[in-house]
């Protein structure tokens, strides 16, 4: 018969009492929580990602000014190689051989080929300006949707709070009595049982002879000994601390 061992010098009825009056007032605290939902998860789910499109904008306010930041760039280098043209231009008027007429002509012929690279660049770069900023103005869109959906979402769990929130703190303090008089091994053991169970049920009654959680049938023998409260009984099924039903009284 499986059971859990207490050093407590409570009797095995009072620390049954207390794990059940316990049940009972995290099972009150469940519902408020049940009551807010999915709500806490959606804030925090619409605040992460916000948060990211914050960055995404953020990130893409930078690549577009570094992009505005090249095409001035190169436009600037196209300008200096249209001087350069004209410079070279001019020099070839004084020239004394063609060695030096033909040098000049290369290095016009250079500086086209790099307005030509510039022109190249600068097209490439307006392309992707055009297209970072179509993304930039669908995020920020995006991100003002969030921001409105948080908004909502935070006014209805606010309402939510405010209406419970007096309520749930009542319960939690009197859960915080009740486990301070329970036995360190039996609370931990208690709360394990409860994280792994439906519902957040770690104590449950014995209802139509069988157990309050899972439903399966408890033995005459063991429902005789739980009725006589000289052990904690745990479910062989289920893992749940059962206690009789004259517990609710």
């Amino acid at each position: 018969m499986a059971s859990i061992d207490s050093k407590s010098e409570m009797s095995v009825e009072e620390r049954l009492t207390a794990l059940h009056d316990l049940q009972k007032v995290v099972s009150e605290i469940d519902k408020f929580r049940t009551l807010r939902g999915e709500l806490p998860l959606e804030v925090q789910d619409l605040e992460d990602e916000i948060e990211g499109l914050d960055t995404r904008v953020h990130n893409l306010d930078a690549e577009i000014k570094k992009l505005n930041e090249l095409i001035v760039t190169k436009k600037n280098e196209i300008k200096n190689s249209g001087e350069l043209i004209k410079k070279y231009e001019s020099q070839q008027m004084n020239v004394r051989n063609n060695r030096e007429f033909d040098s000049l002509n290369k290095e016009m012929e250079f500086q086209r080929l790099e307005i030509e690279l510039c022109e190249k660049r600068i097209r490439e770069f307006t392309s992707e300006l055009s297209s970072k900023k179509e993304t930039r103005e669908s995020s920020a869109k995006i991100l003002e949707g969030r921001k409105a959906d948080l908004e909502a979402k935070k006014n209805e769990l606010d309402e939510i709070v405010s209406e419970t929130q007096v309520e749930e703190e009542k319960l939690a303090e009197k859960a915080k009595a009740i486990e301070a008089n329970i036995d360190e091994r039996l609370l931990t053991a208690f709360k394990r049982i409860r994280k792994n169970a439906r519902n957040g049920l770690a104590v449950v009654t014995v209802e139509r002879d069988a157990c309050g959680g899972c439903f399966n049938k408890i033995p005459p023998q063991r429902q005789m000994d739980i009725k006589s409260k000289k052990k904690i009984i745990v479910c062989e099924y289920c893992g749940r601390i059962l206690v009789d039903d004259l517990a609710q009284e």
